[in-house]
């Protein structure tokens, strides 16, 4: 697995070192031909908005489990805050029109929790706002190489950002004069490996030197009502070691991260702000259909609009509460039940923290 990383890294680093090097030879060349160049000015404060687990529907094992408008209006209740410079969820599921999922082979399809979205649907991500998508988690693989290969493939042709794959481990792009890296991990086959701490460091680290802001996202720890705090321990589910999510988020932050984001838990957990840079260990089940359980606090999620300076440091955090349940779907949560558990959870699991949690926000105390 190392050296596969270490020839993806390499690999992928060399083709965006020469692309720049291209680019920047171009912009030299048009400043000596222009006798007043444009000096552009750049942000001081950066928008991020993220979100958690996102699957719109699955054709597999039956179009029965596809939504009943085609997955057109499954950001609706929220289309007006899914904006910023960087919007960001996990991507639960590939893209795939057809196909079995040898992960059900023996066992009876309606059982088996494999999700391929059609084609189509990839166009509905980008339409609602998101411009950047992790693709390291336990669903993405379900369908081999076939489904992992057509996501990429229609995420690049929608010039959507994405990474977390062995042979995509990072993803490196500009935003308004803002150079951004992106890189996500999880516990899973063919995914970069959250176990593997030192080499996460190492990735985040090399990154760090090409961008101005290293985003990192991690599919990690156990699942449900029973996993909502932060142990600071390596989680087991089913058997399965699914990484020690407090060493990783600490780890790629020392190491030059500028934002953690986590997913997986499928519940919201509490947030942290170490060395001035924000984590948020687990931002639930957002927008999934099917058979997702939303039952208790796996119903709800935040919808986390966060605020950086150029430097990458923390400023505030505005936290929009959604809810789902099997009939109405994605909806705006008035109870604000997502921003009130984050405030306990963060209470309980960082206690002591240097957090005010108010009027839907998160900001320093000063």
């Amino acid at each position: 697995m190392k050296k596969l990383l270490s020839i993806a890294f390499l690999t992928g680093l060399a083709a965006y070192t020469l692309m720049s090097c291209q680019n920047k030879t171009q912009a030299e060349v048009k400043q000596v031909k222009t006798d007043t160049p444009k000096v552009k000015l750049l942000k001081d404060t950066l928008s991020i908005t993220a979100v958690g687990d996102m699957m719109l529907g699955s054709a597999f094992p039956s179009k029965l489990n596809l939504p009943p408008d085609d997955a057109v209006n499954s950001f609706a209740a929220v289309d007006t805050f899914l904006k910023g410079d960087i919007v960001f969820g996990n991507l639960e599921g590939c893209f795939l029109n057809s196909g079995n999922s040898n992960k059900c082979k023996g066992i009876n399809p309606n059982n088996c929790y494999a999700f391929r979205m059609p084609d189509r649907y990839a166009s509905i991500y980008k339409k609602a706002g998101f411009n950047v998508l992790s693709i390291a988690n336990n669903h993405v693989g379900d369908f081999d190489a076939k489904g992992r290969k057509n996501t990429a493939r229609l995420l690049d042709s929608l010039q959507i950002h994405y990474a977390g794959q062995l042979n995509k481990p990072f993803d490196l792009f500009e935003i308004d004069s803002i150079k951004y890296a992106f890189c996500a991990f999880a516990p899973n086959e063919n995914t970069v490996s959250i176990k593997n701490i030192d080499s996460a460091k190492a990735l985040v680290a090399e990154l760090k030197k090409q961008a101005d802001i290293v985003i990192v996202s991690f599919h990690g720890g156990g699942e449900g009502a029973r996993f909502e705090h932060v142990t600071r321990k390596t989680e087991v589910f089913f058997k399965e070691n699914r990484g020690n999510v407090y060493a990783f988020a600490h780890a790629v932050i020392d190491a030059g991260a500028d934002v953690v984001l986590g997913h997986g838990p499928h519940v919201t957990r509490a947030v942290e702000v170490y060395r001035n840079k924000f984590i948020a260990y687990s931002l639930g089940n957002f927008c999934t259909y099917g058979m997702f359980s939303l039952k208790g606090p796996n119903g709800f999620a935040p919808l986390l609009q966060l605020k950086i300076n150029r430097k990458g440091d923390f400023l505030y955090a505005d936290v929009v509460s959604v809810k789902q349940d099997k009939v109405n779907r994605l909806t705006l949560d008035e109870n604000h039940t997502a921003f009130d558990k984050m405030k306990t959870l963060t209470d309980i699991d960082f206690a002591g923290h240097n957090l005010i949690f108010e009027n839907n926000q998160i900001r320093l105390k000063n």
